[in-house]
């Protein structure tokens, strides 16, 4: 298993997660954030903090969000890593309230 960054991110980018990983598996680029799952030890610990509900275990990924898992495996090969925290961008507060949070 390892965790996913999912759409609700898209936008967004908040980085609570990136703070709580014990192990520096997120990248993100100027969108949002994906997961290396050869990094990710399922600690579950990115899950809780997120103000999106954007990250999931793989197994509890919702059946329409499964091109998620690659997406984030071939997104975080290509994209820097993200050790600390970053400023929301700019549309995140109007996405999260269309999110409903």
């Amino acid at each position: 298993m390892t965790a996913v960054v999912t759409d609700n991110c898209e936008l967004c980018r908040f980085t609570e997660c990136v703070q709580v990983c014990p192990v520096a598996c997120f990248h993100g680029d100027e969108r949002m954030l994906y997961i290396d799952s050869s990094v990710c030890i399922d600690c579950c610990a990115c899950i809780p903090p997120c103000p999106v509900q954007a990250i999931y275990l793989d197994s509890d990924l919702p059946a329409e969000q499964q091109q998620w898992i690659v997406l984030n495996q071939e997104r975080s090969a290509v994209l820097p890593l993200i050790t600390k925290p970053l400023d929301p961008l700019p549309t995140a507060a109007e996405k999260r309230a269309a999110l409903g949070f």
